[in-house]
């Protein structure tokens, strides 16, 4: 019997720097602070679970390479005793990303050394091997290998989600924000062999076609429902989910779903740096305990709140138990009507 959770694809490196404030081109300022942590969707998500629930099986399918980098990965993931790293492959450089972020704001900025990301493809996983009852996979845009064409499947990302749900694995998705046209042409296959999907507004609406931001930052709630119910068009099985700091919104096929983001105090916050990747985990480790969408969306909300108390990308995640505690105690955002 399948149980617990594989996550594959990206891993990285974080090594995170604090920023006076963000220059100009051409310009100087001071650096605070640094500071090296996990990072991508792989570590993020694993190590989170892992915090949420000491007890969850939880596989890791990823790259990493025999350096300073690699080992440092192979050390965190180490430290939890529900992790199995036994599908983890040394091979090429480690991929690492430098995360600069703004002290005036907590605005982040991503300089990514891809690695051996490129190397990770459609015969990485080992399907056969693995004990999980879900596979999260990401980031589609950035796993090159993966973007490819099938000439079947429409990308090789999707060729790797249908083989995965042969198996009998529930499927869940990511994908990175990036400044491209790639979106409209390599997300909307996966999509199709997607069981759950969690993006941000920017992922969503770069997917589709259909922005949820005006140029201003304000976020354009009118458009919502349209995104939601494009990207569950696209084939999606079970529950589609935009996450945003103002709150996030979900579509399971027949209801839809706002849950206000929690009101944080400004000097609580020491990072932002994997509050995605966080919401993601919560979301997921929701559904494998089989609790409704909007519960599970409250699971993540607490998550990436929790993230924001410490500066890398896992520390200040807490338990399950104390997550739930949380989204009752602090107070939130004005709920958004869409």
């Amino acid at each position: 019997m399948r149980e617990g959770i594989v996550f594959a694809g990206t891993i990285a490196v974080d090594e995170i720097k604090k920023l006076e404030k963000y220059p100009n081109r051409s310009e100087l300022t001071t650096i605070r602070s640094i500071s090296r942590s996990s990072g991508g969707a792989v570590s993020n998500c694993a190590i989170t679970t892992a915090k949420i629930d000491s007890t969850l099986p939880i596989e890791v399918v990823a790259l990493i390479g025999d350096d300073d980098k690699g080992h440092f990965l192979k050390e965190r993931l180490g430290n939890y005793q529900n992790i199995d790293l036994s599908h983890v492959k040394v091979i090429g450089d480690t991929p690492f990303t430098d995360v600069i972020q703004d002290e005036t704001d907590h605005t982040r900025t991503f300089f990514t050394y891809r690695g051996n990301s490129s190397l990770f493809d459609e015969d990485t996983i080992k399907f056969e091997k693995l004990n999980a009852k879900f596979l999260h996979i990401g980031y589609i845009l950035l796993l090159d290998s993966l973007d490819q064409e099938d000439s079947e499947y429409g990308t090789k990302m999707a060729k790797v989600l249908k083989q995965a749900q042969d198996n009998g694995l529930k499927t869940s998705i990511d994908i990175v924000s990036e400044n491209s046209n790639r979106y409209e042409k390599l997300v909307p296959p996966s999509l199709k062999y997607t069981d759950y999907c969690i993006i941000n507004e920017i992922e969503a609406g770069k997917s589709v076609g259909i922005p949820l931001r005006e140029f201003s930052g304000d976020l354009i709630t009118s458009n919502i429902q349209k995104v939601l119910f494009r990207l569950k068009e696209f084939g999606v099985k079970e529950w589609v989910i935009i996450h945003t700091p103002e709150g996030s919104f979900g579509y399971d096929g027949t209801s839809f779903y706002s849950i206000p983001s929690l009101l944080i105090d400004r000097e609580l916050i020491k990072g932002t740096v994997g509050a995605g990747d966080a919401y993601v985990a919560g979301v997921l480790y929701g559904a494998i305990k089989n609790l409704s969408l909007p519960d599970s969306m409250k699971v993540g909300t607490a998550s990436a709140a929790s993230s924001l108390f410490a500066e890398d990308s896992t520390s200040g995640v807490k338990s399950y138990e104390e997550l739930i505690a949380m989204y009752g105690k602090f107070p939130k955002r004005e709920r958004i009507e869409f």
